[in-house]
């Protein structure tokens, strides 16, 4: 093991995924902020098996890393386009949503030319000895183990496929996986004459078109299996979108933890189903293939209100799916020889995460209490600030996974470390009014239209000891209303 031990960094990130990344680009012009950010992985990828051609993004391309923060960085995607030499293709181009390997490519770019961005580097365990956090490292590719010191944590670890227990049985079969492998088992595929995607979200649209794609005129039956009773686009009107601005997950945190959960289910059509413009392209292109023949000539089912509640490899060959009808509650087998999963991902704690795991004050479901600042409720004997990013479904709503939060949050999260405003972040982003109005009385005021006045910065971090966030209450993060 490295015996040396470098001075503290005033914040140490988990993972490098688009959230942490925009933390790195943003903290890194920050003068006196010492910060690291580690990734086992040897260098940046972002869903590498779901890079599918003709693959769009479903947000704009100013939710980059850090343009919605500040427009200036030289991590913004215009500036990556620029030192591409791609500004004018793109001017041409006429497209606000990238493509999807546009965006990865961005990513790997940004992460490549930041110098406190460590790939190859797994945090292997964490610990809190006051006043800081110790980190145990290892390099993957050597095995040589190293520790660093922290202030503060950032965790952006990501999120993990979700296999439903009716899969249990599947789980290791060659012809069922889930489709964050799409792209890397699709060769699996290989010799199947019949398909079937399970899931109504982007993942299983786009995946269900890629193999309408490939498919065409093989007599391969393709099937698409959704449990919602329609395959209703996700919400995309102007005034629906501003459920992804700080103004609604400021609402949504100061909403009781039951309503909080009942609001995540109810707001399926926000943040899970696929985009118009895919249900768009699959219509089109079984439009265009059976011109001249009967609707049902093409190997193709559509049927949504089906849950598979048992799957499990079949006794001659395949695969065999117990479904049931959710309005009539009919049930039939389905055979078929390969399955894709496209059901979704889950926040999981990571394992270095295990030796604080007691000094962490759980809700009573297990997960994180997060405060507005994305700071996670902990015991009065951990004053370090421990942060996460896309962990906070429960407490944030539905912008939590919303690369167009992403660069707003680090700023937050930022302001809170150094205990400054490093970043100037607007007192208004929505014209809808989420809460109900308060009691009419003189000391009414509106809400300013523009942005709120905030300190001047107090100037670079000093060392060692910069400012200290608040300190957590014992049983639970800080909430905030409207």
């Amino acid at each position: 093991m490295d015996t040396s031990t470098p001075p503290p960094y005033d914040l140490l990130g988990v993972g490098i995924g688009p959230f942490n990344l925009s933390l790195a680009a943003l903290a890194e012009p920050v003068p006196g902020l010492r910060t690291l950010f580690c990734d086992q992985r040897p260098e940046f990828r972002w869903h590498p098996g779901m890079l599918v051609d003709g693959a769009r993004m479903q947000v704009p391309f100013l939710a980059d890393l850090v343009s919605l923060v500040d427009p200036t960085s030289p991590w913004s995607f215009l500036n990556y386009l620029r030192d591409q030499d791609r500004l004018f293709p793109f001017y041409f181009a006429e497209r606000f949503q990238l493509p999807r390997r546009e965006y990865d490519h961005y990513c790997r770019w940004a992460a490549e030319r930041l110098a406190n961005c460590r790939f190859g580097t797994e945090v292997t365990a964490l610990h809190w000895e006051a006043p800081w956090y110790r980190a145990e490292l290892t390099d993957t590719a050597t095995g040589r183990r190293s520790e660093v010191r922290a202030r503060n944590l950032a965790l952006g670890v990501g999120t993990r496929p979700v296999l439903p227990e009716a899969f249990a049985a599947l789980a290791g079969h060659p012809r069922a996986f889930h489709s964050a492998e799409y792209l890397d088992r699709r060769a699996d595929l290989a010799g199947a004459r019949d398909i079937t995607v399970v899931g109504s979200g982007q993942s299983g649209a786009e995946v269900f078109l890629d193999l309408l794609r490939r498919h065409e005129g093989d007599d391969v039956r393709l099937r698409w299996l959704t449990r919602t009773r329609a395959l209703a686009p996700m919400e995309y009107s102007k005034l629906g979108l501003e459920h992804f601005t700080p103004d609604y997950t400021r609402y949504f945190h100061g909403l009781p933890a039951a309503v909080r959960d009942a609001l995540v289910t109810a707001q399926w059509q926000l943040h899970k189903a696929a985009s118009a413009e895919t249900l768009a392209e699959i219509h089109d292109h079984l439009y265009e293939r059976t011109i001249g023949r009967p609707i049902d000539a093409a190997p193709v089912e559509i049927t949504p209100g089906t849950a598979v509640d048992a799957a499990r490899p079949g006794p001659c060959g395949g695969l065999e799916l117990h479904c049931r009808h959710t309005d009539s509650g009919a049930e039939h087998l389905l055979r078929t020889d390969a399955v894709v999963l496209a059901t979704g991902y889950r926040a999981a704690r990571p394992a270095a995460l295990e030796p604080l795991a007691e000094l962490i004050d759980w809700d009573e479901a297990g997960r994180y209490r997060v405060d507005p600042d994305h700071r996670v409720a902990t015991r009065p004997g951990l004053t370090g600030g421990l942060y996460v990013q896309n962990a906070e479904l429960h407490t944030h709503g539905v912008g939590t996974p919303d690369l167009g939060l992403g660069a707003h949050r680090a700023a937050v999260i930022l302001n809170a470390v150094t205990g400054r405003t490093v970043h100037r972040l607007p007192g208004r982003t929505a014209w809808t009014g989420f809460a109900p109005p308060g009691p009419a009385g003189p000391a009414d005021q509106p809400t300013p239209a523009g942005p709120v006045e905030q300190p001047t910065p107090a100037g670079p971090v000093e060392q060692p000891t910069p400012a200290v966030p608040r300190p957590q209450e014992l049983t639970r993060a800080a909430t905030v209303g409207r």
